[in-house]
C-alpha cells in the first residue's frame, strides 16, 4: 500500500506531516512522490490566511482528481483547515473521506482504516498534543538540515490571528526530550538543527514555571556534531539580554534573529493586542545590533490591518526606512472569523492595502540589495545545498545570515567538487536583492 503527502504552510506544519510519514512508515505504508500511484493521498492544509485557505482547498480539489484518475482510495485532509473548518469540509466536499485534526495526527492510521473500509471520519483530539523524541518520525528535509519544534501552541492573543483558536495554549517539550532528539539527529548527520515553535521565546514557561529557551540552547550546543543551532519565530517580548549574550557568545547558534513584529505604530500595535511599542522594538533591535557581532535580523509586517490610517502607514514605512533590517517579509491583513480584528471597524479595502504591500516591498528589495552589496569582500562558511543542474560547476548554499526556504541563497562559482551537506569558505563576489554570489575559498 502506498500513500502521498503534501504539506502546506509553515515548517511547524510539515514537522506534523513527517511524524504522520513516519507512523505509516512503521505500520508498513511505502512513501510514493507520484499521487498517481497512491492509495492514499493526505494533504496537510493551512489556514492562516485567506491566501493558505485558497491553497489548501485548490490543493484538496486537484488531489481530488487522483480518485478518479488514479489508484487513490482515501483522501485525508490534516491539518489546521481540517481543524478549523472540519464538519463544513466533510459537508460540502464529498471527495474528502477524513479529516484529521491538528490535535489528532497520532491517529492517522485509524483514518486510513477506517476510510479504506469505506467510512468517512473525523477525528479531532481533545486538546492539542506534541511528539517527543520516541515518536516515529520521516523526515522530508535534506540530510544535513532538521526542524525541531520545541513547543505546540501560543498563548499570546493577538487579535488577528487564529493559531491559538486551531492549536490552543502552549505545550512545551522537556528539555532532556529536545536534547535526546538533537542528539539523534546529529547522528543521522545533521548540521543544522532549526528550532520552531509559535513562540519560542515563550519555550517552557508552561512546564517550568518561566522561561527556559537560554536553558534549553546551553544543553542544545552540547551535542557533538552539530555545527548550527538556528532560532525562529522569536517574539520580542521575552528576547532577554541573558538570550542575547548567549546567543553572541555561543559559536554553533547564528547569529541570525527572526522578529516577527507585525507593525511599528504604537496605536495599530495596540489594536493588535501586541505587548510592544516602537520605542521597546528599537531598544530591541540597537541591543541586538551592538552585542551580537554582524547579526542578519529577519521581520515580517502586515499592512492594511483594520483601522490602518495614512499616518500609521507611514509610520510603519518610515520604520523599515530607518531600521533597514536584513529580510522582511510582508502580508496583507485577512479578517479570520473568531478573532477579534474580524468584527473591527475600518477595514481597509484591498486595493489600498494591496498598494501599501508592494510600497513596502519595494522599499525592502533596495534596502536589502544595499545591504548584500555591502557585504561584497566577506567570508563566510556555507553550508552547500545542492548542485545548478543547468550550470554543473555552480553550487548553491547557505551562511548563517539564510534561513532555509524563508531567505536566499548564496551561488558560488567554479566549485566542481563540493556536495550538498558539505560546509565550506567562501568570499563574497556580488550581492543581489536576495541572493550573493562567491567563489570558495582554497587554503
Amino acid at each position: 500500500m502506498k500513500v502521498g503527502v503534501i504539506s502546506l504552510g509553515c515548517a511547524k506544519n510539515l514537522v506534523d506531516t513527517e511524524v504522520m510519514l513516519g507512523i505509516m512508515q512503521d505500520n508498513g505504508i511505502t512513501i510514493t512522490p507520484n499521487p498517481a500511484d497512491a492509495d492514499i493521498l493526505i494533504i496537510n492544509t493551512c489556514a492562516f490566511i485567506a491566501s493558505a485557505k485558497e491553497e489548501s482547498i485548490t490543493t484538496i480539489l486537484n488531489f481530488a482528481a487522483y480518485k478518479e484518475e488514479g489508484k487513490c482510495r482515501s483522501l485525508i485532509v490534516a491539518g489546521c483547515l481540517g481543524q478549523r473548518y472540519r464538519q463544513e469540509l466533510l459537508d460540502e466536499m464529498p471527495e474528502i473521506d477524513a479529516i484529521v485534526g491538528t490535535g489528532a495526527w497520532h491517529r492517522i492510521m485509524e483514518a486510513v482504516e477506517e476510510t479504506l473500509s469505506g467510512r468517512r471520519v473525523i477525528l479531532i483530539g481533545e486538546k492539542e498534543i506534541i511528539y517527543d523524541a520516541k515518536t516515529p518520525r520521516l523526515r522530508t528535509t535534506p540530510d544535513y538540515t532538521a526542524y525541531v519544534k520545541i513547543a505546540e501552541g501560543c498563548n499570546h492573543r493577538c487579535a488577528f490571528c487564529a493559531i491559538p483558536l486551531i492549536r490552543g495554549k502552549q505545550i512545551s517539550r522537556p528539555i532532556e526530550d529536545i536534547r535526546a532528539e538533537v542528539e539523534k539527529l546529529a547522528c543521522d548527520g545533521v548540521k543544522e538543527v532549526v528550532l520552531i515553535a509559535q513562540d519560542t521565546t515563550n519555550y517552557g514557561r508552561d512546564i517550568y514555571g518561566k522561561v527556559k529557551l537560554c536553558d534549553l540552547l546551553r544543553e542544545l550546543v552540547k551535542v557533538k556534531k552539530i555545527h548550527w543551532i538556528r532560532l525562529m519565530y522569536a517574539y520580542p517580548q521575552n528576547f532577554t539580554d541573558e538570550l542575547i549574550d548567549l546567543i553572541a557568545s555561543e559559536p554553533k547558534i547564528c547569529n541570525y534573529v527572526d522578529l516577527p513584529l507585525q507593525h511599528a505604530d504604537d496605536a495599530v500595535l495596540k489594536r493588535m493586542h501586541r505587548p510592544d511599542t516602537r520605542a521597546s522594538i528599537e531598544t530591541l533591535l540597537k541591543k541586538l545590533r551592538t552585542k551580537i557581532p554582524n547579526v542578519s535580523i529577519r521581520s515580517t509586517f502586515m499592512v492594511g490591518y483594520p483601522g490602518e490610517t495614512e499616518e500609521e502607514f507611514q509610520n510603519l514605512k518610515n520604520f523599515i526606512e530607518e531600521q533597514r533590517l536584513d529580510k522582511v517579509g510582508v502580508f496583507v491583513y485577512s479578517p479570520e472569523e473568531g478573532t477579534a480584528a474580524y468584527e473591527m471597524d475600518g477595514q481597509v479595502d484591498e486595493g489600498t492595502a494591496q498598494e501599501r504591500y508592494h510600497e513596502l516591498m519595494s522599499i525592502q528589495s533596495l534596502i536589502s540589495q544595499e545591504i548584500n552589496e555591502s557585504l561584497e569582500g566577506q567570508e563566510f562558511d556555507v553550508l552547500i545545498e545542492g548542485r545548478d543542474i543547468e550550470v554543473p560547476e555552480v553550487v548553491a548554499g547557505r551562511s548563517y545570515r539564510e534561513a532555509p526556504e524563508v531567505d536566499g541563497q548564496i551561488y558560488i562559482e567554479n566549485d566542481s567538487r563540493s556536495e550538498a551537506g558539505d560546509i565550506i569558505r567562501v568570499k563574497v563576489l556580488a550581492g543581489f536583492v536576495y541572493d550573493l554570489a562567491a567563489e570558495k575559498i582554497v587554503r
